[in-house]
């Protein structure tokens, strides 16, 4: 066997090392999501460079926390996520060492000038920008997401698209890669960048209104929101025709200009899907994880309260009596805040299962419930109740022409429009499924519902939204209305009897509202 062979065969056995065949990685590294990455074809690195990298000096890693990509778990005092589980798979397979460096309170563009004067030797993650792959070496990229404008909670801004933003105080993380559409887009006197080691800044800026919205990564952000506790903070609008690209990010040097393009081999043989499901936490779960957490502090603190209670009343006796007292009525207090935050944090979980995750109105469950108990009142008392059912007109042509993420802005404006002209405390706007909507409105007679109806549509009209394959340039809807004002009819009838006039408006040429009595 030839001396090169036998090289090759040497290569094949090393690439086909498992992760934990490499040197074991740093303790600040949670290296057991590596396993759920896949190769779907085998990488063959070549000996000589597999005997070099496994020569570099430990690599410096800069590693952000912004999760699902990067996140830092401070009661493990780990690294974890869809980006180091990637890292840990291909450093494993080459087997590089390395070191994740501590924040020590630096910035994003912090950071990445310690990348670009050789500071440090790579950044975990980071979304290409030309001044930036001027001064370093982006790897391909390894998941997408998306930014996201963000509003105090309650206040819903008639914010529909990107140029929308020219007309707000907004707030943006400085060095991020979405700076520079911001800048030109929106007036600089309106624009603030925060130059801080996290977005805590922003976000208290936000809440003390200081500025009206802050645009900021929507998957971060999802996560931040309880562990920070923005309760009173939401997303407003996902800017869809944006999406962020994340890669590896390494300081320019001849090692490292041999090593990336190693790296591009691996990630363009990779399948991380198991990953990212693994780490893309969805809201429900995420609510879950942060109840369970309160719920597990404020068992500790009760358990360490009284423990040291014990202690200090057998220790001091009846001379300390009036001390134990006081402390004791602080704790109390103390606990009751904690179940205080635990029962508003369950009333969330409760609103999240009776609301719709897209539009954030009622959910065909709490629809069904509501309609259930409205019926009942209306054979009790015989006052009028109507039933609205509402369909977007040849919608799937907009997801063909735009695209399911077009479609989803799309509802959303919608479900505003619905929620704007039904807004009395008893009516409820609800998303029925897909591209259809539903609103209850006890009390209200067939004129009056009639009256509702037409204000909703000239709204939707009024919203301009594009559908040129539909024929007509913009979105439309037609509406079906059924009114109880008399007789025996069941809440299925008067579903069933909405359904079928709004059928019938579909059929009249739509853009219409068509109504019938039931007595």
């Amino acid at each position: 066997m030839s001396r090169r062979s036998a090289a090759a065969i040497l290569g094949l056995l090393l690439v086909g090392l498992s992760p934990g065949s490499a040197p074991a990685a740093p303790r600040a590294v949670d290296c057991e999501g590596a396993r759920h990455v896949r190769l779907n074809e085998p990488v063959v690195v070549d000996p000589e460079d597999l005997a070099r990298f496994r020569a570099l000096p430990p690599l410096r890693v800069q590693a952000l926390d912004a999760p699902p990509m990067v996140r830092h778990e401070a009661d493990r005092g780990v690294y974890s996520g869809i980006g180091i589980d990637v890292w840990c798979f291909i450093a494993g397979r080459l087997g590089l060492r390395y070191d994740i460096e501590p924040e020590r309170g630096r910035t994003v563009a912090d950071r990445i000038g310690l990348i670009q004067t050789g500071g440090a030797d790579v950044l975990i993650p980071l979304s290409l920008r030309p001044d930036r792959a001027r001064h370093g070496l982006f790897t391909r990229p390894y998941y997408e997401s998306r930014y996201a404008v963000i509003a105090r909670k309650g206040w819903q801004p008639p914010i529909y698209r990107m140029d929308d933003l020219a007309h707000y105080r907004v707030g943006v993380v400085h060095g991020v890669a979405f700076e520079p559409i911001l800048r030109g887009l929106v007036p600089a006197e309106q624009l603030r960048a925060y130059d801080q080691t996290s977005s805590d800044g922003m976000f208290q800026a936000l809440r003390d209104g200081e500025i009206d919205v802050a645009v900021f990564n929507k998957s971060i952000f999802a996560e931040k929101r309880y562990s920070h506790e923005y309760f009173d903070l939401e997303i407003v609008l996902v800017l869809q025709e944006y999406p962020r690209a994340y890669r590896f990010y390494f300081s320019d040097t001849p090692e490292h200009r041999r090593l990336v393009p190693v790296f591009d081999r691996y990630l363009a043989a990779l399948d991380v899907s198991e990953s990212v499901a693994r780490h893309e936490v969805g809201e429900g779960q995420l609510i879950e994880r942060y109840v369970a957490q309160r719920s597990q502090r404020v068992l500790l603190q009760v358990a360490s309260g009284a423990a040291a209670l014990l202690a200090l009343a057998s220790f001091l006796a009846l001379r300390r009596y009036r001390r134990l007292s006081r402390l004791l009525a602080e704790r109390n207090q103390h606990i009751l805040q904690q179940q205080e935050a635990l029962q508003a944090a369950n009333l969330e979980l409760a609103k999240q299962s009776q609301t719709d995750g897209l539009t954030h109105l009622a959910n065909r469950r709490h629809f069904d419930q509501t309609l259930a108990r409205e019926h009942a009142r209306w054979r009790r008392t015989g006052s009028p109740l109507s039933l609205m059912m509402l369909d977007v007109d040849h919608f799937k042509r907009v997801n063909d022409r735009f695209g399911h993420q077009a479609g989803d802005d799309y509802l959303r404006a919608i479900a505003q429009a619905l929620r704007g002209n039904a807004a009395r405390p008893a009516d409820l706007p609800a998303r029925y499924g897909g591209e259809e909507f539903a609103c209850l409105l006890p009390d209200t007679d067939a004129e009056a519902a009639r009256a509702v109806a037409e204000r909703i549509r000239e709204a939707v009209a009024r919203l301009e939204l594009p559908n040129p394959r539909a024929g007509v340039p913009h979105v439309s809807v037609s509406i079906g209305i059924a009114t109880l004002e008399g007789g025996h009819a069941g809440a299925r009838e008067l579903l069933a009897a909405a359904d079928a006039q709004l059928y019938a408006a579909k059929r009249a040429g739509r853009d219409r509202i068509q109504a019938t009595v039931l007595g």
